[in-house]
């Protein structure tokens, strides 16, 4: 008969030893029949060597907890051993690393005593264990014995073991530099430093004083376990950190070693609160509730569940530790899993992620989530099986939390032995213990080092303003760099508010030696790893949100930045909206911040705000329930049974209006209902408490049920909840771009939630190892899919066990077909979600209308709808976003039939919505221009427009947008409103097209003194449209008082209505710089006639507005004489308006007065004797008496300076009354005829120099004028104010002689980024120029930041010598390159060209400027570094041409909604599949714009849009093919830099248009210019010109078109007869006589009949006959004179006066008058007179 024998539990001894001695079963007693298998017969272990007929008595197993030992570690520690096996094997990599067989006790016992001495010793990591097929008892005691020996001995050792040791030596460091700290407090320092050492010294005590807690509470456990291995009693009512601990004979020594272990890693890890644990323990015991406050990284999540079991303090039951998020308890269970591995023996570590009824409470510690434990409660209102309760991270106050909170309050009455416990880092403790009967609060006080808080508040305090960023996110930047450059290592750690923020900030953080690393929720957990992790010879620098303020503790954190925002979500219960927004931190959150860097060593905090914003600050953070909607709360509370919600006992009450509102969406969802004044729940509102879920969620679960669409319903709770984390969007915005590309392939065409649905159901078909790849590459957040695979399984459970439902594993909707399910699941979506319904507004600008507030709220940019570009009429959203703008989030359409089937019905008023949806009224095919002078500078005429219709219909609503690039305007408006709406934007549009068609450019003819030039009105057709040359005025200033409230437009109506003119130019002016007096100067308007203009005088002082007009005639024209195009040297002139009085006053010293009396005595000044004599007055002048009264101030005070040597300081005459002058614009013409013969006539049309005449004041004595002359002919200035100096003027008195003065004035402007740039050459030039004799020079900075250099000097020579340089350098280098074609020219218009040209500055420091109208480029800087910037902008430039961005659109009224989504499903997110089809380009796809971006040539475009056509073809919707382009009407060939005409639209190449101008320019003729498209022949407005023609083309067009107009007056206008003169007058009617006209451009005088020259008392033919024969003048005169004869030698005139017969001729004939002989000399003359007429006379 075979022995049986009892089985032998997991420790290796058997339950009761002496039942299996000698024991036998029964004789009844039959053993089922088992298998026998050879002992480790398996394929990976080798077969054990020993013989079947005998097993071993004893076998010794050596267990290894991890696997990376070898087969020769374990060999050579079982040949160390002296009691050797009688076989063994060795398992390497195995659970059990190796098998040792003995048949005697003795050699069993020695090895297995020696294998534990070696484990205690940390020789090897291996553990022992014993089986006995023998069991003898007293062999059972003798191991005993040893091994209690071994262990006593152990533990002694560990009392002052090593660990002990260290720490010791860290106290004895900590007591020296308090000792030495404590001596430099008594020598004398500065208040700052003592008080930096007080603090330190502080920091080590505290540092001192835990490391000794934490030694002491170490050798207390350690006496504890000696205790009980030495068998002594330990007193029951006091505390032992291991009661649970308990010694028999079969005492578990692997457990023992585990717990010695924990301890030694307790120990050497230091957390806070171990030193504490005896404290702790103390205090839980003696009450029934403590608030037990500690920092985060204390490790009070970890370390007091296992404190709690270890002593057995509510270890009688599951002790429940609560967390408000999933995750952390799920990670804080594995945690305390592996810390207390082994230490346990029949109560392992469980985790509950969700309730359900089947969750048993036999466990020693349960993790679990706040909102698990309400859901049991909920079930179970006792909490039965529960002794003692840890309520972790209270300091959140999430809405759980708090509502768990109240509910154990009540409960802890009817349990009084339950223990209450609530951690937290940084509650307001006080409230807390007040809440709970004022319980006792415990700190463990952290490792803290002092922090030293500065605060260094921003001058740009806020985070408002246009910027990408707010300025905070700026000021943390700058000082994170600013603590870089200047504090000592140590890392950064700088708080933002957004994922948005971190990204830039690490950006824009540049240093070299450093490196800047994001934190933030969405990234991965490799990716937060980073911050973690060291880097070599660099400064960690972290930009995290507060993230990093309480769940993460980084060590080496020695600098923190706080700005002092944090990132608030809030539901405001008035709107029904969570609002994002930017708001100041709470005092803890700002301590707890600061903390950060008090970690490891002493640290710095940098607040970026003021301490008295600091104590302004809300002391804690405001709780979740005072922020978020109520719906779950309330209805758990009704589920209790509470008939009055506000009367519930809250921590902190939540207000009335958001309990209401939570009562209000509990009964929409039909959850509750009111009975008898009072709420109680429906039947699904108890299933709604079930499932404890938020009420929305779980109405779209209960109604999908109904439509048996479970595992759908299920999904899309999960998802929606979240919603915002599924998508991944981070990095750089290539990465972005790159997510958003992916994201298109799954966007459905119902919304957010159905592309959440698909994301879900294609995720979860994928195999386990495939789909964290899968998530990569699709941009998606796999610990969110994860996230909602966990949430779906804890549904499924909740279903399953709460309300009996059973979720199916197949799907019935199917995301690529369109079924009844979609409809099913809108009505679903829209029953959990009734009250968040919006209408589209009819209007894209205001976007959605929410049905319940009112409120326009825009889609938010993610949202899968605007894929599909398409606006549904109606959607239901899960919330509306307040950030920087309000969006509508997790949005999805709807049928409008479903509302109507709602119950219970909707809120709002369904019909009343649709009658107030906005039309649209669309104008096509407008000008560029015409859209922007419809518009306004700053769309102020628009805005204007809008708000005159919105009062004339009374609704705001009403928008009008205009689309510049798609030339159109599209006008919005309720059907009723509409008609009004249009008849008013046709009128202002009309307005607009009538001015730009009758819109001139006056110009002068030539640039003179700008009033005696005859002004043409150059307009569209590039034709003149009126000539004055009377000079009559065509312009008026207009004034108007209140110039702020007046409309522009409808004072421009006013004046042409009433003026009977056309206007043709406005100029509106600035105000800026302008005196008092001016600032009432609207502008100044031109018409087209001068009869307009007077009219439009007549009108002064006519009532606008309610206000009076002032009108005037423009005093000086317009249309280019304002400006300058040469460099200007400037020279003053003065003559006197008043005569003298013949006396003048001369002023010196005093000391000097009686020496130039004896000097000046006998003094004659102009022919005249001066009498002198001292001043009765002022004792330092002089009075010189009988000067010429026409004498200058000059030419006296030069004769005084001659007779004296002493010093003159002035000198002035005594003037009368001011006599009358010319005026002044006589003067300017004067003055010109003065000047204008020094002049050069190169450019007849243009002026060398400029004359201003000021009019004088009443008390002016002189009259003052001011010449500018081409800096470039400073010789010729020079000697025309020569030429002047000294004279008078035509009209002016003989006295009134010109002086000038001799210095002359220039100045340069440069603008401040070309100064930037030139800023070290223009120092050294300006340096250079000190020794320039006669030169002075002042650099000033201007109000608009640009900088000025005034030049002075004594010569227009060394003036126009010292600008060369200058202007050299401010007009930098032009570049001119054969490969630069106006089309690459083109390309700096664009984004990609500006950034090009913003790099090429910044890379070379230089400031590039482009002309866009003369397409010419010009770089300013140094001469090397313009070289170097020639070069890279060169290449660039032509790199950019050749990869020219080409748009493909995939959005358009002809191609079908969901065509992007197409393109991606057939070329993938990164369009790969299309660059194999074109590999000569590469694509870009924006999601935003729907735009496909083609870089490479053009004849590549056509391809990729056929490409997109076919795929346009295959969806279910109708498109035209893609049109290829245009030709030009011109060239007849495919448009290339088109542009758009204005008057009538159409298209030409520009270059086509440009060709046509200059063909008018040459030929002369061709006016008016005209759109050549066949049928149109409209004129070129004049805007076109402009854009088309540079300023030099333009001139040359308009005096092109100058001739052809007075060619074609047939004779009423001629040019002036100078050659290339050009000035035109009116020919004179020829029955009038002629008139002189006197050209102001080269002052000839000619007649205006016969075009020849001024001809006064000749008529005009009688001058035409002298003209053809210059002698008839002559003949007519001679005629009946007889002492009127001809030379016979020449033939000239000569004529005989009084006296002798000789007359000598001009051509030197000496002729005999009585006989007309002539002769060679005189003599022969002479001669002949006397010998053959016999005498002379």
């Amino acid at each position: 008969m075979r022995k049986a024998y009892r089985p032998i539990n997991h420790t290796g001894f058997p339950r009761n030893p002496e039942f299996l001695r000698n024991s036998h079963p029964p004789s009844n007693f039959r053993s089922p029949w088992k298998p026998e298998f050879r002992p480790n017969q398996r394929l990976d272990r080798p077969p054990e060597n020993f013989p079947h007929a005998r097993r071993p008595n004893f076998v010794v197993l050596l267990r290894s907890g991890r696997r990376d030992f070898t087969r020769a570690d374990v060999v050579d520690l079982i040949a160390k051993c002296k009691s050797q096996p009688e076989s063994s094997s060795v398992f390497p990599g195995d659970h059990v690393a190796a098998r040792l067989n003995f048949f005697q006790w003795c050699d069993a016992l020695e090895a297995f005593v020696f294998f534990w001495e070696f484990c205690l010793n940390e020789v090897h990591g291996f553990t022992p264990e014993l089986k006995s097929h023998v069991l003898v008892p007293s062999d059972m005691d003798e191991l005993r014995d040893r091994l209690r020996t071994i262990f006593a001995c152990h533990v002694k050792g560990l009392m002052e073991g090593k660990e002990v040791k260290r720490w010791r030596e860290e106290s004895e460091r900590a007591s020296k530099e308090i000792a030495h700290l404590t001596y430099s407090l008594k020598r004398p320092k500065s208040f700052g430093a003592l008080d930096d050492l007080r603090e330190k010294r502080k920091g080590l005590d505290s540092e001192k004083k835990l490391i000794e807690r934490r030694i002491k509470e170490f050798q207390s456990a350690m006496e504890c376990i000696l205790r009980h291995l030495e068998d002594s009693k330990v007193d029951e009512d006091g505390i032992s950190v291991f009661r649970k601990l308990k010694f028999d004979e079969t005492s578990d020594w692997r457990r023992i070693h585990r717990m010695v272990m924990r301890e030694r890693r307790r120990l050497e890890e230091g957390l806070p609160i171990y030193a504490y644990r005896r404290d702790i323990l103390q205090e839980i015991h003696s009450q029934q509730i403590m608030v037990l406050v500690g920092e985060t990284g204390s490790g009070k999540s970890t370390q007091l569940v296992q404190f709690l079991a270890d002593s057995g303090i509510g270890a009688s039951e599951s002790i429940i530790c609560t967390q408000p998020r999933k995750i952390a308890a799920r990670s804080l269970a594995l945690r305390v899993q592996e810390e207390s591995s082994g230490c346990y023996e029949d109560n392992p570590i469980k985790f509950y992620p969700t309730f359900s009824s089947s969750n048993k409470f036999n466990s020693g510690i349960i993790f679990m989530t706040d909102n698990c434990l309400l859901q049991q409660y909920m079930s179970d209102d006792n909490l039965s099986g529960i002794s003692c309760l840890i309520i972790d991270e209270a300091h959140e106050r999430s809405l759980n939390t708090d509502l768990l909170l109240a509910l154990i309050k009540s409960l802890l009455c009817r349990r009084v032995e339950m223990r209450l416990i609530i951690m937290s880092a940084t509650a307001d403790a006080k409230q807390l213990s007040d809440y709970f009967y004022g319980c006792g609060i415990f700190h463990v006080v952290g490792r803290n080092f002092p922090v030293d808080v500065r605060y260094v508040p921003s001058a740009y305090a806020g985070h408002s303003g246009p910027t990408i960023v707010a300025s905070y996110a700026s000021d943390v930047v700058r000082m994170a760099t600013e603590v870089h450059r200047t504090e000592k290592e140590g890392t950064i750690l700088a708080f933002l508010t957004s994922q948005m923020e971190v990204e830039w900030a690490c950006e824009k953080f540049d240093a070299l030696s450093a490196v800047a690393l994001p934190l933030h929720g969405k990234l991965s957990p490799e990716e937060q790893l980073c911050v973690f992790q060291d880097v070599p010879l660099k400064r960690k620098v972290i930009f995290a949100t507060n993230l990093a303020e309480t769940s993460l503790t980084i060590p080496g954190v020695k600098y923190v930045i706080d700005p002092g925002f944090v990132k608030d979500s809030r539901y405001e219960p008035g709107s029904g909206m969570n609002v994002l927004k930017v708001c100041w931190i709470s005092q803890s959150s700002a301590n707890q911040r600061a903390g950060r860097a008090g970690r490891t060593e002493p640290g710095r905090c940098y607040r970026l705000y003021s301490e008295f914003d600091y104590n302004s600050m809300a002391p804690n953070q405001e709780p979740e329930i005072r922020r978020v909607h109520l719906g779950v709360a309330v209805l758990r509370i009704l589920a209790l049974g509470v008939k009055n919600v506000l009367d519930f006992d809250y921590v902190d009450a939540p207000s009335p209006s958001a309990i209401d509102m939570a009562l209000r969406n509990l009964s929409q969802l039909g959850a509750i209902r009111l009975n008898n004044n009072n709420y109680e729940l429906t039947e699904e509102g108890r299933y709604l408490v079930k499932m404890g879920v938020e009420p929305r969620l779980g109405k779209l679960i209960l109604s999908c049920c109904q439509y048996s669409m479970v595992k759908e319903g299920l999904t899309l709770a999960a998802v929606m909840a979240n919603a915002s984390s599924i998508f991944c969007r981070v990095g750089n915005e290539d990465d972005k771009q790159r997510s958003d590309c992916r994201k298109v392939q799954f966007c459905h065409c119902d919304g957010d939630l159905f592309t959440l649905l698909s994301v879900y159901k294609e995720w979860e078909a994928l195999p386990r190892e495939r789909k964290n790849k899968w998530c990569w590459e699709n941009s998606i957040n796999a610990k969110s899919m994860r996230r909602c695979q966990d949430a779906i399984k804890d549904l499924e459970s909740c279903l399953e066990y709460e309300l009996d439902v059973v979720t199916p594993s197949y799907w019935r909707w199917d995301p690529h077909n369109s079924s009844d399910c979609d409809k099913y699941l809108k009505k679903a979506i829209l029953s959990s979600l009734s009250e968040n319904v919006a209408m589209y507004s009819g209007c894209l600008q205001h976007g959605y209308e929410v049905a319940l507030t009112g409120q326009l709220v825009q889609l938010h940019p993610s949202c899968s709808l605007l894929v599909f570009s398409e606006k549904p009429s109606w959607v239901v959203f899960g919330e509306i976003l307040s950030a920087s703008s309000q969006y509508l989030v997790c949005v999805s359409s709807f049928d409008f039939e479903s509302i109507c089937t709602l119950d219970p019905p909707p809120l709002f008023d369904v019909f009343l919505m649709e009658r107030k949806k906005l039309q649209m009224k669309m104008w096509t095919d407008l000008g560029c221009i015409l859209l922007k002078r419809f518009c306004g500078k700053g769309n102020c005429n628009l805005f204007g427009l809008a708000s005159r219709i919105r009062t004339a219909c009374r609704d705001d609503r009403i928008f009008i947008e205009v689309n510049v690039d798609q030339n159109e305007i599209q006008l919005y408006a309720s059907s009723g409103d509409m008609e009004l709406a249009i008849a008013m934007v046709n009128e202002a549009l009309e307005y607009e097209e009538k001015w730009l068609r009758t819109e001139c450019l006056e110009k002068c003819l030539y640039h003179g003194s700008g009033v005696s030039s005859p002004v043409a009105l150059f307009g569209s057709g590039a034709e003149i449209k009126h000539l004055e040359v009377e000079n009559q005025c065509l312009s008026v200033d207009v004034c108007i008082p209140n110039i702020s409230a007046s409309s522009d437009k409808e004072l421009l109506i006013f004046l042409e209505k009433n003026s009977a003119g056309c206007i043709c130019s406005v100029h509106k002016f600035t105000n800026v710089g302008q005196d008092v007096e001016d600032k009432e100067k609207w502008g100044r308007i031109s018409f087209l006639s001068p009869a307009a203009a007077k009219r439009a005088t007549e009108l002064d002082g006519e009532e606008f507005q309610g206000s009076p007009l002032k009108i005037v005639h423009s005093q000086v024209t317009s249309g280019g004489d304002k400006t300058f195009s040469f460099p200007a040297v400037k020279a003053k002139l003065c003559w006197p308006r008043r005569f003298s009085k013949g006396f003048g006053i001369l002023k010196c010293e005093i000391k000097d007065v009686q020496l130039m009396l004896k000097d000046f005595y006998n003094l004659a000044i102009g022919g005249r004797y001066v009498r002198c004599e001292a001043s009765r007055r002022s004792l330092d002048c002089i009075v010189i008496n009988g000067l010429h009264k026409e004498l200058s101030e000059a030419e006296i005070l030069d004769v005084l300076r001659t007779a004296t040597s002493r010093r003159i300081l002035d000198f002035f005459l005594v003037r009368g009354d001011a006599v009358e002058n010319p005026p002044c614009n006589v003067c300017e013409e004067a003055l010109l005829k003065e000047i204008s013969p020094f002049m050069p006539k190169r450019h007849p049309h243009t002026s060398s120099c400029r004359v201003q005449v000021y009019s004088p004041e009443p008390k002016d004595a002189f009259m003052r004028a001011l010449i500018t002359f081409d800096g470039r002919l400073h010789l010729e200035a020079a000697k025309a104010l020569e030429q002047i100096e000294g004279k008078a003027l035509p009209g002016c008195l003989s006295w009134q002689k010109i002086k000038c003065q001799h210095l002359f004035h220039s100045s340069l402007i440069f603008p401040f980024p070309v100064y930037r740039v030139i800023k070290e050459p223009l120092h050294k030039l300006l340096a250079s120029f000190s020794c320039i004799k006669g030169l002075e020079w002042n650099l000033e900075m201007t109000a608009n930041g640009s900088y000025r250099i005034k030049l002075t000097a004594n010569a227009t020579k060394t003036v126009a010598e010292v600008r060369r340089p200058l202007e050299e350098l401010t007009r930098g280098k032009t570049i001119v390159h054969v490969d630069l074609s106006p089309p690459v020219f083109q390309q700096l218009l664009s984004r990609d060209g500006i950034n090009l040209k913003n790099s090429v500055q910044q890379e070379t420091a230089t400031f590039i400027l482009f002309d866009r109208h003369n397409l010419t480029l010009r770089v300013c800087g140094s001469p090397e570094k313009i070289e170097l910037a020639e070069q890279k902008l060169i290449q660039s430039l032509l790199t950019l041409h050749e990869s020219k961005q080409l748009k493909v659109h995939l959005r358009g009224r002809d191609l079908p909604p969901d065509l992007m989504k197409q393109v991606v499903k057939n070329f993938g997110p990164d369009l790969q599949g299309l660059k194999e089809k074109i590999p000569e380009a590469d694509f870009t796809l924006n999601t935003r714009r729907q735009i496909i971006y083609v870089r490479g040539k053009m004849e590549l475009k056509p391809k990729v849009e056929e490409l997109i056509h076919e795929i346009a073809c295959s969806s279910n919707h109708l498109v035209e093919r893609l049109r290829t382009g245009l030709d030009c009407p011109i060239c007849l060939c495919e448009v290339e830099d088109g542009y758009q005409l204005e008057n009538c639209g159409h298209l030409f190449c520009r270059m086509c248009l440009v060709e046509q101008c200059e063909s008018a320019i040459r030929n002369q003729g061709g006016f008016p210019i005209c759109c050549t498209h066949e049928g149109c022949g409209d004129p070129i407005l004049l805007v076109d010109l402009k854009a088309l023609l540079s300023n030099e083309k333009l001139e040359e067009l308009f005096r092109a078109s100058l001739g052809a107009f007075v060619a074609s007056s047939v004779g009423k206008y001629r040019f002036c007869p100078s050659p290339d003169c050009p000035s035109v007058y009116r020919v004179a009617s020829p029955e009038a006589a002629g008139e002189p006209f006197v050209c102001g451009a080269c002052y000839a005088e000619t007649c205006t009949r016969c075009h020849l020259e001024y001809h006064p008392y000749i008529s005009c033919e009688r001058y035409k006959e002298f003209k053809e024969d210059p002698d008839l003048s002559l003949k007519e005169w001679c005629k009946g004179k007889e002492h009127v004869k001809t030379c016979p030698a020449c033939g000239y005139t000569i004529e005989k006066g009084e006296g002798c017969n000789h007359i000598e001729c001009k051509c030197g004939k000496h002729v005999c008058w009585v006989c007309l002989d002539f002769f060679g000399t005189s003599e022969d003359c002479y001669n002949h007179l006397s010998t053959i007429h016999l005498a002379i006379i």
